[in-house]
């Protein structure tokens, strides 16, 4: 009985071990199939079977992709995006660390912190500790086209575009719901590809806080370059009534001190934060700092002084303007061995839009990678007067048509990296033979001839978007004989703000030049500036000069010479401005001085041979 025995045992075991391995492999076939499609980023949209004839194949792809959209316009109305747990505008950020661990990259904007999972293929921002933006660079919404998204969800409520040195982009903008916005993000549409497929999608909500604004970022990848603006003035910025109560409401919140603090834009003296900028900051609470070449020693001091300037000012109610003089050329404060550009007189001999509009993004991200938010640039003035002593080089030209579309077109650049540009010299530095450094310049021209030449850069960048104008300390005495422009009612109300419809920020030039010190106090020039219709007082040098602008400020409007309303008008207008370039206390990194000089020497060697 034993050998029969063993043989009914063997025989039993080999039957399990082939019953096993039959089994192993039809849950490798159908198990390991259904596992594999419940990876695919959009599971409910499957392909055509193979057996299916291509004409079917074609139908069904085409209805496969008609109800991916549907589906994105579903979900984004929930503030979602396919394949992600998180809402927008709800959940937090410890959450989505929490489910998906840490990010491959994580980004700083203007506006918070963008985190990306490669494996995931999404984008995640932040606002404070909550999702606002969830960005999806999905495989299979990237087989969407122009016409399938026009096809499911109608026209758009907004177009916007994007155009850097790498990405020239349309955006379509559905206000899916009163909370959430759903973008589409895709290369512009051309001759040669009219019906361009999407890069990827953005389900955005603005998070309702006090100093904030809907972010404008239509950028593709938070780490490739920054965010963008809509070109336009704050009373034409479609967001602007969605924003309006809060300035309202942070004003409200403002007392006298702090107001007028932020109509002073002041210089520092060294290459760190000593008493004087701590009292300007946290005693004075000032809207904004200007930074000279003797303040920015190299790149990283000059990132560690940022950073600690904005860390002591996170108790004040807004976030400062941080300033410079970098027109490229002979104006150049930046450090860090950066590659200078040359001067605005060579560009204007070259002459090429494209080149001035690149020239102002790169001198944006110089900015901007060292954390400053706001460029006195660039320069509009037509240099019509050989004998001028302070503008020279720095205008485009003598050519109002040259100087107009060349100096649009570094604006444009500078607000495409999210830093805030300037015109100057308002109403037209260029037919002086003074310099306002040292004397106050006087120019006997009547308003018409003036619009013959010297306003016309202004008018049309102004038109084009201009944000904020710088006003010149000259004397033009067939206008207002009594007072400079900078402190002239007539030519910065009058002209500028009702002739020439201007309704962003006005700005003097440094009130410590010998132009207005050789005639007024300081103090007194800063009141009658305001009077005037001047909205930022910038005092560049001297602490004690400072202290003096603000006290005389205060001391007016106590006394009733300034109305505290016209205090107010001047710090909306201030406040909708940092609203609008998302302005905040974030620290930078350290800056890549090389990646920036291979982008200029790209540039140069191609406008330039």
């Amino acid at each position: 009985m034993t050998k029969p025995r063993n043989f009914l045992w063997k025989l039993l075991i080999l039957s399990v071990i082939s019953l096993a391995l039959i089994l192993a492999v039809v849950i490798f076939v159908f198990g390991g199939d259904r596992s594999a499609k419940q990876t695919v980023k959009n599971p409910t949209i499957t392909s055509p079977p193979p057996s299916q004839k291509p004409s079917e194949s074609v139908q069904d792809n085409t209805s496969r992709l008609d109800a991916l959209v549907k589906e994105t316009f579903s979900l984004s109305k929930e503030g979602k995006v396919a394949n992600a747990p998180f809402i927008s505008g709800k959940t937090e950020i410890k959450e989505v660390n929490n489910n998906w661990g840490e990010p491959t990259q994580t980004t700083e904007t203007a506006s918070g912190i963008y985190e990306g999972y490669e494996k995931q293929h999404v984008v995640v921002g932040y606002h404070g500790e909550i999702v606002n933006d969830i960005r999806s660079y999905d495989s299979e919404l990237q087989t969407i086209s122009l016409n399938e998204i026009k096809k499911a969800g109608g026209e758009p409520d907004e177009v916007r575009y994007y155009k850097d040195s790498t990405h020239d982009q349309i955006i379509l903008v559905y206000h899916v719901t009163p909370v959430y916005d759903l973008k589409w993000i895709l290369p512009k549409p051309a001759d040669q590809e009219p019906n361009p497929k999407v890069d990827h999608i953005s389900v955005y909500t603005q998070i309702k806080k006090q100093s904030d604004k809907p972010s404008q970022s239509d950028d593709p990848k938070p780490s490739d370059h920054p965010r963008q603006t809509d070109n336009q003035n704050q009373s034409d910025d479609p967001n602007q009534s969605s924003h309006q109560n809060s300035v309202s409401e942070i004003i409200s919140g403002m007392s006298l001190d702090e107001k007028i603090g932020q109509m002073i834009i002041g210089g520092i003296s060294g290459t760190t934060v000593d008493v004087h900028t701590k009292n300007l900051i946290s005693q004075y609470k000032v809207g904004g700092l200007i930074f000279y070449s003797n303040n920015l020693v190299n790149s990283q001091q000059t990132v560690q002084l940022l950073n600690q300037i904005k860390s002591d000012n996170v108790p004040n109610p807004m976030p400062l303007l941080l300033s410079v003089d970098q027109e490229g050329g002979s104006v150049s404060r930046l450090p860090g061995g950066l590659i200078n550009f040359p001067t605005n007189k060579v560009i204007g001999a070259i002459n090429n839009t494209q080149f001035s509009y690149k020239i102002g993004t790169i001198l944006g991200r110089e900015l901007k990678g060292f954390g400053f938010n706001l460029d006195f640039a660039p320069v509009l003035d037509i240099n019509s007067n050989p004998n001028n002593p302070v503008i020279g080089d720095r205008s485009f030209g003598t050519n109002p048509e040259i100087v107009s579309k060349l100096g649009i077109q570094t604006m444009k650049g500078i607000q495409s990296q999210h830093i805030i540009p300037t015109i100057k010299h308002f109403p037209g530095h260029g037919d002086t033979d003074i310099d306002s450094h040292l004397e106050l310049p006087i120019v006997n021209k009547t308003l018409t001839q003036l619009k013959k030449l010297e306003l016309i850069p202004f008018v049309r960048a102004i038109d084009n978007g201009a944000d904020v104008v710088m006003v010149a300390h000259i004397l033009l005495p067939k206008l207002d004989d009594q007072f400079p422009a900078s402190m002239s009612k007539k030519i910065m109300t009058e002209i500028l703000r009702k002739q020439l419809n201007f309704k962003g920020v006005v700005i003097t030039d440094d009130m410590t030049m010998q132009a207005v010190t050789n005639h007024f106090t300081i103090g007194r020039a800063a009141v009658e500036s305001v009077k005037a219709g001047s909205d930022i007082i910038l005092v560049a040098h001297d602490y004690n000069k400072i202290v003096e602008t603000i006290s005389s400020l205060k001391t007016a409007v106590q006394k009733g010479e300034i109305s505290e309303q016209r205090i107010n008008d001047s710090v909306s207008r201030i406040i909708q401005l940092k609203i609008k370039y998302e302005l905040n206390n974030a620290k930078v990194g350290n800056v890549n001085i090389g990646e920036i000089n291979q982008s200029i020497n790209k540039l140069l060697d191609e406008y330039m041979k």
